[in-house]
């Protein structure tokens, strides 16, 4: 199991640091908001909090972003697209090119992101509402392409398996890998990975 989590792990982080690019002021801007975010809510964060989380006046921070709305637009926008891309990428070039090398991968890749980022999945959770309304349709677009990367592979382990029975099973599968804000924290990333990806494996299973 730990050859296979090391390996795959090694795949994902090809993946992504090709597509990262070099931090800049805006990302430390956005990595602030989403620990204010998730510690105290939206709407007991302000521009001056979040400005001076990265040492900076918050009129200043009008230099990157048009308001708070934007700023979390664009921290959920970022991160549906890159789970979207990264998604699309891990369910084509798995090694061996097999349905179940590419689910060994799309569970690994979003395990790192619940490990890596439980303060966006928590802003997620409570405050989608408060994006404004054309950023959270595209979200809400990115992330039903992102699952639909999911069906794609789980239909080729299940062809008799409904859809809709699939796409179903896709969410029930990340509610339990974005529970990372809460189940996370007395394991190592390690063991906490290989108990991630253990549990969602035998729940998909159940597909049989």
């Amino acid at each position: 199991m730990l050859v296979i989590i090391n390996s795959l792990r090694l795949l994902w982080c090809a993946v992504t640091t090709a597509r990262t690019p070099t931090r800049n002021r805006r990302a430390e801007i956005l990595d602030a908001a989403a620990a204010l975010f998730a510690a105290r809510g939206f709407h007991g964060v302000s521009i001056e909090d979040i400005g001076s989380a990265v040492g900076i006046s918050g009129p200043a921070l009008y230099r990157h972003f048009s308001g708070k709305e934007a700023l979390l637009g664009e921290m959920l926008l970022d991160i549906s697209e890159r789970l979207r891309e990264q998604g699309a990428r891990l369910a084509t070039t798995a090694d061996p090119a097999t349905a179940e090398a590419a689910l060994d991968a799309l569970l690994l890749g979003h395990i790192d992101f619940a490990l890596s980022y439980p303060a966006l999945i928590r802003v997620h959770e409570r405050e989608l509402d408060n994006v404004p309304e054309p950023a959270r349709r595209a979200i809400r677009r990115l992330q039903r392409l992102y699952v639909e990367e999911w069906v794609t592979v789980l239909t080729e382990l299940h062809p008799s398996c409904p859809p809709a029975r699939l796409r179903a099973a896709t969410h029930a599968v990340f509610g339990l890998l974005n529970s990372t804000p809460r189940s996370a924290g007395e394991l190592r990333p390690e063991a906490m990975t290989a108990l991630l990806l253990e549990m969602a494996k035998a729940a998909i299973t159940t597909l049989t």
